[in-house]
């Protein structure tokens, strides 16, 4: 196990999956390996596509039930645990850093981490030692979820790992049996493109700049999350350091997930 960081952590936006993730023969093994090559973080800040609250809010700072926040699986996936210490230092920090006139923060206690959280957790440190805080998004506004991750941003000279977490295409509606939907291909090429070229604008305004973009993204929660993270890259001047550190499709969703710094 890596020893604990006292440099500045990445900052990650990854593809989750749902919860068969588990049982994909690679997918697993890709977040595996990434998570090995990270620094040890102090702790994890996650930004789940799975949990949109106004105003901002912050999960449970103690070890609570998960949410199974998914309908029609098999029974054991709603045997999956993931204990993971609470991070109340953590949150204290984030209340710190957002909170200013008109802009409150709210604690909600009892909120357990959903799949978007857990599921790659699971993947990348199934000990389950690291603290993990979970915060919600207040708004899908690219712009604002960036400036967001910019105040959140020295966290990570502090060893917090943020992570946004979602899905680089996602629609699940659209979807068809075998095959990979054009929709998604041109989306994920397009962003690759983006991300590569450091075209902000474009990726701030993706559903009237990209192909297919309202196909990929009929609802925008699953996109959302990379600009906090976006944004957590900005403040140190790394938003030109990103790489994807995982690409190609799963059920016909691109997994695409990428690394700042």
């Amino acid at each position: 196990m890596n020893a604990t960081t006292t440099e500045r952590m990445p900052a990650l936006y990854l593809s989750h999956g749902a919860p068969p993730l588990a049982d994909d023969p690679v997918w697993p093994g890709q977040l595996a390996a990434w998570s090995a090559d990270l620094p040890r973080p102090k702790a994890v800040l996650m930004v789940s596509a799975h949990w949109e609250e106004a105003p901002l809010a912050l999960g449970a700072t103690t070890t609570v039930p998960l949410v199974y926040d998914f309908w029609g699986f098999p029974e054991h996936y709603y045997r999956v645990r993931y204990a993971a210490p609470g991070a109340p230092e953590l949150a204290e920090s984030v209340r710190k850093l957002l909170r200013a006139p008109g802009t409150p923060v709210q604690d909600i206690p009892d909120r357990g981490l959903d799949h978007g959280a857990y599921v790659p957790l699971v993947e990348m440190f199934p000990e389950a030692d690291l603290p993990v805080l979970q915060i919600s998004m207040p708004t899908l506004d690219p712009r604002r979820l960036m400036d967001i991750g910019r105040k959140l941003a020295p966290l990570r000279d502090e060893g917090v790992l943020i992570v946004g977490s979602g899905f680089f295409t996602h629609n699940l509606a659209a979807l068809r049996q075998g095959g990979i939907p054009s929709w998604s291909t041109e989306f994920d090429a397009w962003g690759h493109e983006a991300l590569e070229s450091g075209d902000v604008d474009g990726l701030l305004d993706f559903l009237e700049k990209s192909p297919s973009g309202a196909l990929a993204h009929p609802r925008t929660e699953h996109f959302a999350p990379l600009f906090v993270t976006m944004g957590a890259a900005d403040a140190a001047g790394e938003l030109g350091s990103q790489r994807s550190v995982i690409d190609g499709f799963w059920m016909g969703l691109a997994k695409r997930s990428v690394q700042f710094g």
